[in-house]
C-alpha cells in the first residue's frame, strides 16, 4: 500500500497561492512546497507573515524541516525560501533547468548578483532523482511547459505540481512564458496523470472559477483525467494546443511578474543595497 503523506495547505489571497507544509507521520521529518513572502506592491513592502505561520506551525507539531521545495520559478509571488532557510537551515531545491530561466531573466533585470549557475539554489533536481523525508522519498518528475524548469513532486499518494495542473474546473497553466510550451505542457500533464488515479493533485494556485462559492487545491488523478475542462482524457495534444494558445494569447502579464522574477532568481533574497543602503526593484520599460 502507498503510503500516505501528512499534507497542510495554507492559501494566500492576495495571490491566489498554496503553500504547502508536508511531512512524513512516522518519522515528522518535513518540507515546504512554494513559500510565499508577503508583498504588497502599493508600497513596495514586504512581510513574512505568510512563512511565520507556516513556522509556527512546525514548531506546533514538533516536525524536522528537511526540504524548500520550488516547483518553479513563480511569476506571480515572491519566494520566501531564502527567508525560510535563513531561520532553519533547511536547503532549497528547484528544477535543474532553472539554469534556463536564469539566462532569459537575470540579464533583463540587470542581477548581476545572480550566478547564472543556479548556486543560489541548493540543490538543482532532475528528472527520475529522489530525495529522502524520513521513511518517504520525495521522486521528482521534471514537467516543463509553464516554463522550461518546472518540476512536480510525488510523495507517497501525493504529487504537487505547481501552476502546471489546475483544479479541474479551471483547467490549465498558460505556457506562453520564455521558454514556455503549450506542446511540452500537455506531454507534462499526461505523464502526471499516468500516476495511479487516487494519486492526491495538490495545485499551486486557485482562481475561484464562475460556479464555485470556495477556493480549492486538492484533486485527484482520476478527477482530472474525467473532467478537467482543457485536458480530460477526451482531448487529443493538437485540440489542446490550439486551445491554449489561443487563451494565453489573450492574458496579460501576471500582475507581480517584475518583483517576483527578480527576487526569485535569487531563490527568494531581496536585491543588494545599494550604496545609500536601500534595496530596490527594477522595472525594465517595453520589455514584457
Amino acid at each position: 500500500m502507498t503510503a500516505s503523506l501528512a499534507v497542510q495547505a495554507f492559501f494566500d489571497p492576495a495571490t491566489f497561492t498554496v503553500t504547502y507544509l508536508v511531512h512524513d507521520p512516522s518519522t515528522k521529518v518535513a518540507a515546504i512546497v512554494d513559500p510565499v513572502l508577503d508583498y504588497d506592491p502599493r508600497n513596495a513592502r514586504t512581510s513574512t507573515s505568510s512563512a511565520d505561520a507556516v513556522l509556527a506551525e512546525i514548531e506546533a507539531q514538533g516536525l524536522e524541516l528537511a526540504w524548500l521545495l520550488e516547483t518553479h520559478a513563480h511569476a506571480d509571488h515572491l519566494s520566501a525560501a531564502h527567508y525560510l532557510r535563513a531561520k532553519t537551515g533547511a536547503p532549497v531545491v528547484i528544477g535543474s533547468r532553472i539554469v534556463d530561466v536564469l539566462r532569459t531573466f537575470v540579464p533583463l533585470f540587470a542581477a548581476n548578483d545572480a550566478p547564472l549557475d543556479g548556486v543560489q539554489f541548493d540543490r538543482l533536481v532532475s528528472d527520475g532523482e529522489t530525495l529522502p523525508l524520513g521513511s518517504m522519498e520525495i521522486r521528482v518528475l521534471h514537467t516543463p511547459g509553464h516554463t522550461p524548469a518546472c518540476v512536480t513532486y510525488h510523495v507517497g499518494d501525493a504529487a504537487f505540481v505547481g501552476d502546471t495542473l489546475f483544479m479541474p474546473d479551471y483547467g490549465t497553466a498558460r505556457s506562453d512564458f520564455p521558454g514556455g510550451s503549450a506542446e511540452q505542457l500537455y506531454r507534462s500533464i499526461r505523464r502526471i496523470l499516468e500516476l495511479p488515479a487516487a494519486t492526491r493533485i495538490f495545485v499551486g494556485h486557485d482562481y475561484l472559477p464562475a460556479g464555485r462559492s470556495e477556493y480549492r487545491w486538492e484533486t485527484t488523478v482520476g478527477e482530472q483525467r474525467a473532467e478537467n475542462v482543457h485536458i480530460h482524457d477526451g482531448i487529443c495534444e493538437e485540440a489542446f494546443v490550439a486551445l491554449r494558445n489561443e487563451r494565453d494569447a489573450k492574458l496579460a502579464p501576471p500582475v507581480l511578474i517584475l518583483p517576483a522574477l527578480q527576487v526569485n532568481v535569487r531563490a527568494g533574497a531581496l536585491p543588494p543595497a545599494e550604496e545609500n543602503g536601500i534595496r530596490y526593484l527594477r522595472l525594465p520599460l517595453n520589455m514584457l
